[in-house]
């Protein structure tokens, strides 16, 4: 009989650094509920505190990893000049950071939103500075190299060979080196979700591949299914990636492990989730987030141009007990939750019914869509007495026009409403709306503006966006399209607007008319640097915003 297999799950950086990575703790609370054994790292929490230490000689507030970070990085072992630049800013920064870091932990700061932005200012000019040395670009919420782009396969294959380039080389090598040392390892499952993570996962893959070539290295994640779902798509890191997942994990990793797949325990993936990891730093939050969902895929699935409609991705709520259960788990830092983050692409009426119904204990937030449930007072009351401190809405035009020809199902009446209903309720909102789409003029986009300013008192975060064709979507046949970026793992395509409304003039229009009113600047400016929405409902729990 074979052997089980144990697995090393790693979340690499540049990634969010205000949470645990939930994907990792769904895979790891299956495999381990399965009886596997399952080790899971955050390098991103780690590399970039430890990155912050070295720069500036502070460090994580108490975190087990900045104490002990010399032993993971000793620039003059590793060959590192730590350049201390002369400008007052980056110098203040670097004194600062402690303190910064601990003000990003302490609910005080988010009374204070002009000391909260410089906290997070400051603490940013200490990691661009540790990656200015090195000729990179380093910040709280990205990594990029000057040689080499995550959209092109054949740079990804150079990062994995030549991974002592990274920037965190010598912080994933002593971690993985005695991880490696003090567990035996089969597999080691690699989760990458954004763009900025990229580069390093192809580096950290490229170091296991060399420290230890007989480990099966797996890669999965939001951004690594986006990229299997591109039209003649092939592994772009044969050699070092042994297998791609694309979608839920639970089933390819169980078969990898040798035990039976989810299917087979009669629970859906996502549940439970364990968020335990050696040496996890605390995160830059003020209340420990438990970042779960409720569902995987979107319930809605209509959208024109949506990449998940193209793909039929299929859609699975949870079973709201087992979710209930997670309420009470252990965040991974030895502490209960204080805020949950539903992660889901759009919770649906039903789901928020049930939350209304039975409340969880603690605060929550999420994004959804305008639906009429949401004008209704009584169904939000219930909703802001259930513990909902935000709603993230997917407004996206104030054109009616617009919105038909999207297919969103909503309508500009039904989203003032839902506006203004949300505001009477004490509910913050985090309003997306989306300019450039095929569909738009400047007369539909100047129509969103005036929406926007109609509703400026009753909207308290803007995420405003140039629309990206997706490079697998249903509609874009109709259009004349040709490379955004030059590589072949580009998500997106440019397009040639139908009526000549393209990317320049939009941004010109979003600078110049709507940047530029009084009102709407307002509220752009309430937006957390970095951070964004995540840290946006801290505003509204110990503030009031």
């Amino acid at each position: 009989m074979n052997r089980q297999k144990s697995i090393l799950l790693i979340y690499p950086p540049v990634g969010v650094l205000s949470e645990p990575p939930a994907g990792m703790a769904r895979l790891a609370g299956f495999l381990r509920a399965c009886g596997v054994d399952c080790g899971s790292l955050d390098l991103n929490i780690a590399a970039m505190g430890m990155t912050a230490k070295n720069t500036a000689a502070g460090g994580f507030r108490g975190t087990t990893d900045i104490k002990t970070c010399d032993a993971y990085y000793n620039p003059k072992v590793n060959g590192v000049r730590n350049v201390d630049p002369d400008d007052t800013w980056t110098r203040r920064a670097k004194k600062h950071l402690p303190a910064n870091l601990a003000a990003l932990q302490s609910p005080a700061v988010y009374q204070n939103p002009d000391r909260y932005r410089r906290a997070v200012m400051d603490i940013n000019r200490v990691l661009h500075a540790a990656a200015r040395n090195a000729g990179l670009a380093l910040s709280l919420s990205d990594y990029t190299e000057p040689r080499r782009s995550p959209v092109r396969s054949r740079d990804l294959h150079d990062a994995a060979r030549n991974y002592q380039d990274n920037l965190f080389f010598p912080v994933f090598e002593r971690m993985i080196t005695d991880f490696l040392a003090a567990r035996s390892v089969d597999i080691v499952g690699i989760s990458v979700g954004f763009m900025s993570q990229a580069l390093c996962a192809a580096a950290l893959a490229g170091f296991i591949r060399g420290a230890a070539p007989d480990i099966r290295i797996v890669f999965g994640g939001g951004l690594i299914t986006s990229w299997m779902h591109l039209p003649e798509f092939s592994n772009p890191l044969i050699g070092f990636a042994d297998e791609l997942i694309s979608g839920p994990g639970e089933g390819p990793l169980a078969r990898m492990c040798g035990i039976p797949g989810p299917e087979a325990y009669g629970a859906p993936p996502g549940v439970p989730y364990d968020f335990a990891s050696p040496g996890q730093a605390s995160y830059l939050s003020p209340v420990p987030v438990l970042p779960v969902a409720a569902s995987d895929g979107c319930y809605w699935r209509k959208c024109a141009f949506c990449p998940e409609r193209a793909e039929k991705r299929r859609y699975r709520p949870f079973a709201p007990a087992a979710l209930a259960g997670q309420y009470h788990a252990d965040s991974g830092q030895g502490e209960h939750p204080g805020l949950i983050h539903f992660l889901d692409n759009s919770l649906s009426p039903a789901f928020m019914k049930q939350l209304a119904v039975h409340p969880p204990p603690i605060p929550w937030y999420g994004f959804t869509r305008i639906t009429e449930h949401l004008a209704d007072p009584d169904f939000v009351r219930a909703l802001a007495r259930s513990g909902c401190v935000m709603l993230q809405l997917g407004i996206e035009s104030g054109d009616q026009g617009v919105l038909d020809a999207m297919e969103k199902g909503a309508s500009v009446e039904t989203a003032s409403r839902v506006l203004k209903t949300l505001r009477a309720a004490s509910i913050s909102v985090y309003g997306y709306f989306l300019f450039g789409t095929p569909f738009e003029t400047e007369k539909s986009a100047d129509k969103t503006k005036s929406f926007i300013r109609r509703h400026a008192a009753c909207i308290d975060f803007l995420n405003l966006a140039i629309f990206n064709l997706p490079a697998r979507c249903d509609g874009m046949q109709d259009l004349e399209t040709r490379s955004f970026y030059d590589g072949d793992l580009s998500l997106y395509r440019e397009f040639v607007h139908p009526q000549g409304w393209n990317r320049d003039r939009v941004r010109r229009f979003l600078r110049k008319s709507v940047g530029s009113d009084t009102a709407i600047r307002r509220i752009i400016l309430n937006d957390p640097p970095f951070f964004t929405s995540r840290h946006a409902p801290f505003f509204k729990m110990f503030s009031g915003v």
